[in-house]
């Protein structure tokens, strides 16, 4: 039985209970989209909602962002041109993701709106930045003229640090708050978005800016691509391999929770949450999208980092840990997974769920949205609670994209084909993994929800 039919015990009774509530007012991206970027929640909610695809083929499937340089400079034209030149996709991405997640808060960032915020960024991959290294490692300081030195030398401190995105946030916003990055892979932004919480629940901030961002290029999944093609042929032709496994591609589509999974695809972007203490959110008329109840972190505990869990018992630990003494599982009638086309995380999903949920796990939907954007790393924690809340307000589930027959024996619904399905609820998981066992649970609720 789901919904409310569990009666939570009082706040003070769990571990991680919240002086201040913790509300979601703001939400912005930059994904790729159908020749222009994904950046809205209309956007967002568009593709969704009907399990569209925005990866394109050329070789491999790869979700690109298409953002021109007018476009970029449209929507912030306050950055002077001489300088954003040097910005690498990283930083544009994360401008614009919190530009517009600042304009659905109604926040106007240059008169100030944002000037004590916390400015956090999750990163996941080396992207851009090498670039840049490249750039100086090339450069003949006998031959570069002083205009070019002064250029590579600003474009290598730009790009030097995955914090340098926060750190442009922040100057974009004149922020004197907490600003820092935490590098964790796919589980990055959802581990900002606790620190986010905890922060503002304690009373240290009132408001905090969350992005996740990351850049996969395209010409080195592609070469991947081509070198796991050569050891898949090594080892179905090497008789001492014995059956071999079937290594991860890049050139089908992924289909999360499909019986034909096997795939993974790759997107680049951003997304990004702003949160508020309540008082700080009524102060100024704000409407919440919802709340971030509770976050836990953990790791399966397994000795060779690249194990894998099939009895998903990590994962279990970590979403009991988040749910504490407070809430219970059946109050969760969806969960957003972070299945990304690959069967063995599909493995310990349902593991998870048949351990936690035992019989009445046959009515929960379980959905998840990689195969839309592509598998982008960092943003996935805050792409995944944005969608969650959108389906809470709506009373939707989206489909999981792609996922068109689903797999033998799982034990929840994964709303497969093109359409939503209803649901009326007010609480529901976000998970999300990063390779090497940590797994990431976030709480999330609707507006009022206790």
């Amino acid at each position: 039985m789901y919904g409310n039919a569990v009666k939570a015990a009082p706040a003070a009774s769990h571990p991680n209970a919240r002086a201040r509530d913790v509300v979601v007012t703001g939400m912005g991206f930059c994904l790729p989209g159908n020749g222009k970027a994904v950046r809205t929640a209309a956007d967002l909610w568009d593709v969704a909602a009907n399990g569209q695809s925005r990866l394109a083929c050329d070789g491999i499937y790869h979700g690109t962002v298409k953002l021109s340089s007018n476009e970029f400079a449209e929507r912030v034209p306050e950055i002077p041109g001489t300088f954003s030149q040097h910005f690498t996709t990283a930083h544009r991405f994360g401008i614009l993701s919190l530009a517009e997640a600042a304009a659905d808060a109604a926040l106007d960032y240059a008169a100030g709106d944002l000037t004590e915020a916390a400015i956090l960024a999750g990163r996941g991959s080396l992207d851009a930045n090498v670039d840049s290294y490249l750039a100086v490692l090339a450069a003949d300081p006998g031959t570069v003229t002083a205009l070019e030195a002064i250029d590579l030398y600003v474009g290598t401190e730009l790009g030097g640090t995955p914090s340098d995105v926060a750190l442009v946030q922040a100057g974009l916003a004149r922020s004197t708050g907490p600003c820092f990055t935490v590098s964790c892979g796919c589980a990055s932004s959802a581990v900002q978005l606790g620190n986010a919480a905890m922060m503002i629940a304690a009373g240290a901030a009132d408001i905090a800016v969350v992005t996740g961002v990351d850049v996969f290029n395209v010409e080195v999944v592609r070469k991947a691509q081509q070198l796991l093609g050569v050891a898949q042929r090594l080892m179905e032709s090497d008789p001492a391999t014995g059956k071999a496994k079937q290594l991860p591609s890049f050139d089908r589509p992924m289909r999360p929770y499909d019986r034909r999974a096997g795939s993974v695809n790759f997107g680049e972007g951003s997304a990004t949450l702003i949160l508020e203490s309540r008082e700080h959110a009524d102060r100024r008329g704000a409407r919440p999208h919802g709340r971030i109840l509770a976050h836990a972190t953990g790791r399966d505990g397994l000795a060779h980092p690249l194990a894998g869990d099939p009895d998903g018992h990590g994962l279990v630990r970590v979403i009991r840990k988040c749910l504490g003494e407070r809430w219970d599982i059946r109050q969760m009638p969806y969960l957003h997974g972070a299945s990304d086309g690959n069967a063995e995380v599909t493995a310990t999903e349902a593991s998870a769920v048949r351990e936690l949920y035992g019989a009445a796990a046959g009515g929960l939907l379980m959905t998840s949205q990689e195969a839309c954007f592509g598998h982008n790393g960092a943003p996935a924690g805050c792409l995944g609670v944005a969608l969650t809340l959108l389906m809470m307000q709506r009373g939707e589930v989206c489909p999981t994209a792609n996922c068109e027959q689903p797999a033998d024996g799982l034990p929840f619904d994964p709303v497969p084909g093109t359409r939503t399905r209803a649901l009326d609820f007010d609480h529901a998981l976000n998970l999300t993994y990063q390779v090497g066992g940590m797994r990431s649970a976030l709480l999330v609720g609707a507006p009022d929800t206790i």
